[in-house]
């Protein structure tokens, strides 16, 4: 299989994958439910953000507008970074590893593109696709559905640690969805074999 078919195929398996695995949560829960996999420390929780991954946010409409449009210019920029490694034959690792980088922003873009438009409110009952009356917000109104948690560790600072006395301590705290492990498997997978990725890229 050529470079650019692999890529292809990574692309529309992650995009598919989240796709269905957030629809599934959107129309089966309600936000807060959870769903435990490995007990109390690897579950299904249904939180949904405004923002960037893992949960971090950019404030108010103004601020989401801003983080859609970011969005846009990083697909249109690492798609032209994808299509000219693959014009270069560059190695196969780097062209998925942005492969998934680009296939994780297009995922939580269509959440913030379309998911208000096309879906009704999760807070008191699961979401309705395409309800009679609308959804929930407007074009780039909407929001980014997250569901992975894995507390591996839930303890408290020790009363005697100067950082945070006493505080709940959870790692890892960050709830995410497939688009956040793509981009961040990506990213960490360049960061590791970079010298081997990037050898012989002119």
């Amino acid at each position: 299989m050529s470079a650019k078919n692999k890529s292809i195929l990574l692309i529309l398996t992650i995009l598919i994958l989240d796709q269905i695995l957030k629809i599934w949560v959107k129309t089966h829960m309600e936000i807060g439910d959870e769903i435990h996999l490995f007990g109390k420390y690897g579950m299904l929780h249904f939180i949904e953000n405004n923002g960037m991954a893992f949960g971090m946010e950019m404030g108010g409409n103004k601020g989401k507008v801003i983080l859609s449009l970011f969005r846009i210019i990083a697909i249109s920029g690492i798609g032209w970074f994808l299509v000219s490694l693959l014009k270069k034959k560059a190695n196969t690792g780097l062209i998925l590893a942005v492969s998934a980088i680009l296939a994780g922003a297009i995922g939580n873009l269509i959440d913030s593109a379309f998911y208000g438009m096309i879906f009704s409110e999760s807070f008191s009952q699961p979401a309705i696709l395409f309800p009679p009356g609308g959804g929930y917000s407007s074009f780039l109104h909407g929001r980014v559905v997250d569901m992975f948690y894995f507390p591996v560790i839930n303890t408290h600072w020790p009363a005697w640690s100067p950082i945070r006395p006493g505080e709940s301590f959870i790692f890892f705290r960050p709830v995410f969805n497939v688009s956040d492990s793509a981009i961040t498997c990506g990213v960490f997978a360049i960061l590791i074999f970079q010298k081997k990725m990037f050898k012989n890229l002119n």
